[in-house]
């Protein structure tokens, strides 16, 4: 039995996990991936403060290391699915194992949904990008293309123009859905071009992104935009399936907490990309962590 345990071995989870074991709390922390989990795949780090460029391998060994010098345990397995009853929560492992705790802290995080389209997958890193805040810096006096036209498409765009010579949006249909306040600010911005009516095919390169072949849905017409990077806003998917039928989600799929982390069930706190939030960043998540773990604290020590 352990006092914690935390689903996620992210920013906001390894963060947790110090905490936590500075509290002298005994914790597992459960992860299917590398320590890290996305921050892993993330090439250059330039918005963390204290490190002023380092690589997700590098800021997630760095925290993952921290975080076992406070004999908080890691295990790396996938979760099947929770049972949370009020003074027992029970992960279920895929293997078939399970694991029990007095507090829960959920850190599973979410995956930016994918076009699928071909070169997507092996120019991630390259090119491809699902984050303008993370990785815009890097894109400075280059031609990028936006795919979405919902309201992280067009505030996206829009803060990408102070990097980039040039910004083209492209969306499946002739108008955004964006609020029209940023619509507004993005038909006003010299930088950013549309192009309507239209979805990528496929994203082309040799070491890094060149192209992005481009089909209008109306006329069949395609045609090769030279570009430098993509990035992709058609939306987040939380990883939450092994939570469906439990009262802690919104219509879709993120975790509602309040303040202190903590959800509709008592000992039961998320962190991160998986709750309900408007910005989602490594700081962010490592912020929610530290309040989680700490909430986790009160509550055990009330029990």
């Amino acid at each position: 039995m352990y006092d914690l345990i935390i689903i996620g071995g992210g920013p906001g989870g390894l963060t947790a996990g110090i905490y936590a074991g500075r509290a002298n709390l005994k914790t597992l922390v459960i992860e299917k991936d590398l320590p890290g989990g996305q921050m892993q795949n993330t090439l250059e780090i330039d918005n963390y403060p204290g490190f002023q460029r380092t690589t997700g391998a590098e800021l997630s060994d760095s925290m993952y290391r921290h975080m076992l010098e406070f004999e908080t345990e890691w295990k790396q397995a996938e979760v099947k699915s929770v049972e949370l009853t009020e003074k027992i929560k029970t992960v279920y492992l895929t293997n078939g194992d399970s694991v029990s705790a007095k507090a829960l802290i959920i850190a599973s995080g979410a995956q930016p949904r994918k076009l699928n389209v071909p070169g997507e997958q092996e120019f991630a890193g390259r090119g491809v990008s699902y984050c303008a805040t993370c990785d815009g810096a890097f894109f400075r006096g280059k031609n990028v293309v936006v795919v979405g036209g919902g309201d992280s498409a067009v505030e996206e765009g829009i803060f990408l123009t102070r990097f980039a010579l040039s910004v083209s949006i492209v969306h499946r249909r002739n108008q955004l859905r964006a609020a029209p306040i940023l619509q507004a600010k993005a038909f006003a911005n010299d930088k950013l071009n549309f192009i309507w009516d239209s979805v990528v095919e496929e994203i082309i390169g040799d070491n890094k992104v060149t192209q992005v072949k481009i089909k209008n849905v109306k006329t069949n017409d395609v045609q090769l935009l030279n570009s430098d990077g993509i990035f992709i806003y058609v939306g987040f998917l939380p990883n939450t399936n092994y939570l469906k039928g439990i009262d802690i989600l919104n219509e879709a799929g993120y975790i509602e907490t309040d303040e202190n982390m903590a959800t509709r069930k008592p000992g039961v706190f998320a962190v991160g990309d998986v709750r309900n939030t408007n910005l989602r960043q490594i700081i962010t998540a490592a912020g929610d962590g530290a309040l989680a773990a700490v909430s986790a604290y009160h509550y055990i020590d009330s029990l």
